[in-house]
């Protein structure tokens, strides 16, 4: 997982350069999406990405070697996660506007040594998505081979450059904020460094040594919605080193806590999975 806006805040890849796009010429196939459109990158921003697509104002960029399907996917994952009723209309526009007051953004990769590690722009939040970790058939198949991670880094752009800042005494990543406080109590208690190990009463566990506190709050916050929503429901055996309460039932009956921040009305989450196939 890659987030940035002048520092790394959790694991990972790549950073990219200011710069016009050296591609921006070549003719740019507009896709077949009924909702969204590629257009040539002229942002003047992500020299690697020769293209993108907006979403509520949200760009996701690619390098050309990402496959149009699944930058048109990763679109509509992001539609689905902010328009969950797909009526048009955003479910939060506060956690949006948020978004892009931030300048949030996200880059698809084909390799990881497509992209130019140097400095983002300043003022700029983004999170990474690489094309072959994006799986379009993984909802569609039910919940099984190879988990689809647009379902993962769409959800932590959104919650991190959204719901943090749109609610930072509920959704912020720093100690003190609801979801920390229910985070330190799913970790076993409150550890700036990875413990070791972990308590046993712990059910998130996560032990990646690049991850800050404030990382592991973004990673928990996709754990415990992803395992509400059934993203995680067949995977207990992949992800258990990580994290055990994987259905909607388990989350209930063993983190009461973020449970009910997730399912409270007024913060409006979604209610229902992303298929990747928005409007449709």
């Amino acid at each position: 997982m890659f987030m940035k806006t002048l520092s790394v805040v959790a694991p990972v890849i790549a950073i990219f350069a200011l710069g016009a796009c050296g591609d921006s010429s070549a003719v740019i196939d507009p896709g077949d999406d009924p909702n969204f459109t590629i257009v040539a990158n002229e942002d003047g921003i992500l020299s690697s990405a020769n293209r993108k697509v907006e979403v509520f104002g949200v760009p996701i960029y690619a390098v050309p070697r990402v496959d149009d399907k699944r930058l048109l996917h990763a679109a509509n994952v992001m539609a689905q996660y902010l328009d969950n009723d797909e009526d048009g209309v955003v479910d939060n526009q506060r956690v949006v506007d948020e978004m892009i007051e931030s300048r949030a953004f996200m880059i698809m990769w084909a390799r990881r040594i497509d992209t130019l590690r140097l400095s983002p722009p300043d003022g700029y939040t983004g999170q990474d998505l690489g094309n072959e970790e994006t799986n379009p058939d993984y909802v569609s198949s039910g919940l099984t081979g190879r988990f689809d991670a647009s379902l993962e880094e769409v959800l932590h752009i959104i919650t991190h450059a959204g719901y943090a800042r749109a609610y930072p005494e509920i959704f912020g990543e720093s100690e003190g904020s609801a979801i920390a406080d229910a985070m330190d109590i799913a970790r076993g208690g409150r550890f700036m460094s990875i413990p070791s190990p972990y308590p046993d009463s712990a059910w998130y566990t996560y032990d990646d040594s690049t991850c800050d506190y404030s990382c592991m709050v973004t990673e928990y916050h996709y754990w415990a919605l992803t395992s509400l929503l059934g993203a995680q429901a067949n995977r207990l055996s992949e992800i258990d080193n990580e994290w055990r309460p994987n259905t909607a039932t388990k989350l209930e009956e063993r983190d009461s806590a973020v449970y009910e921040l997730l399912t409270n009305p007024e913060y409006v989450f979604p209610r229902n999975l992303p298929d990747g196939t928005y409007m449709r």
